[in-house]
């Protein structure tokens, strides 16, 4: 695979992989291998950043669009992304709480769903 989907995988910034890991190719068995057993550069970079967006999002707990809302469009390290818990901007607490509604939203749904699908095996 290529190593934008292989980082992509791993949950690290591509462009702050070695310069071996994003010119080359990584089979299913060496993705299996690093998620096994994370070489120091990989738990280095899962541990202080950057992130990409996806994770910065996680750590946050916003959605992507709303990091971008937010004016954050570069990669962040753990150090920038403990700050901004710290700081507790105004975009990121109504962030935060965009996405408690929508994750609240998404259980009421999935209940609705099963409600409706146990109706109808009752029948």
């Amino acid at each position: 695979m290529k190593p934008a989907t292989a980082a992509k995988k791993l949950g690290v910034y591509l462009e702050a992989t070695p310069a071996e890991f994003r010119e080359g190719v990584v089979t299913r068995a060496e993705l299996n291998a690093l998620q096994a057993d994370p070489p120091a550069w990989l738990r280095e970079l899962r541990r202080d950043g950057p992130h990409p967006r996806p994770v910065v999002a996680a750590k946050l707990g916003v959605s992507i669009a709303g990091l971008h809302r937010g004016g954050v469009t570069e990669p962040l390290t753990t150090e920038q992304i403990d700050a901004l818990k710290q700081e507790r901007p105004e975009w990121l607490e109504r962030e935060q709480a965009v996405q408690a509604e929508v994750r609240k939203e998404a259980a009421r749904v999935k209940k609705l769903h099963a409600e409706r699908a146990e109706r109808a095996e009752r029948g």
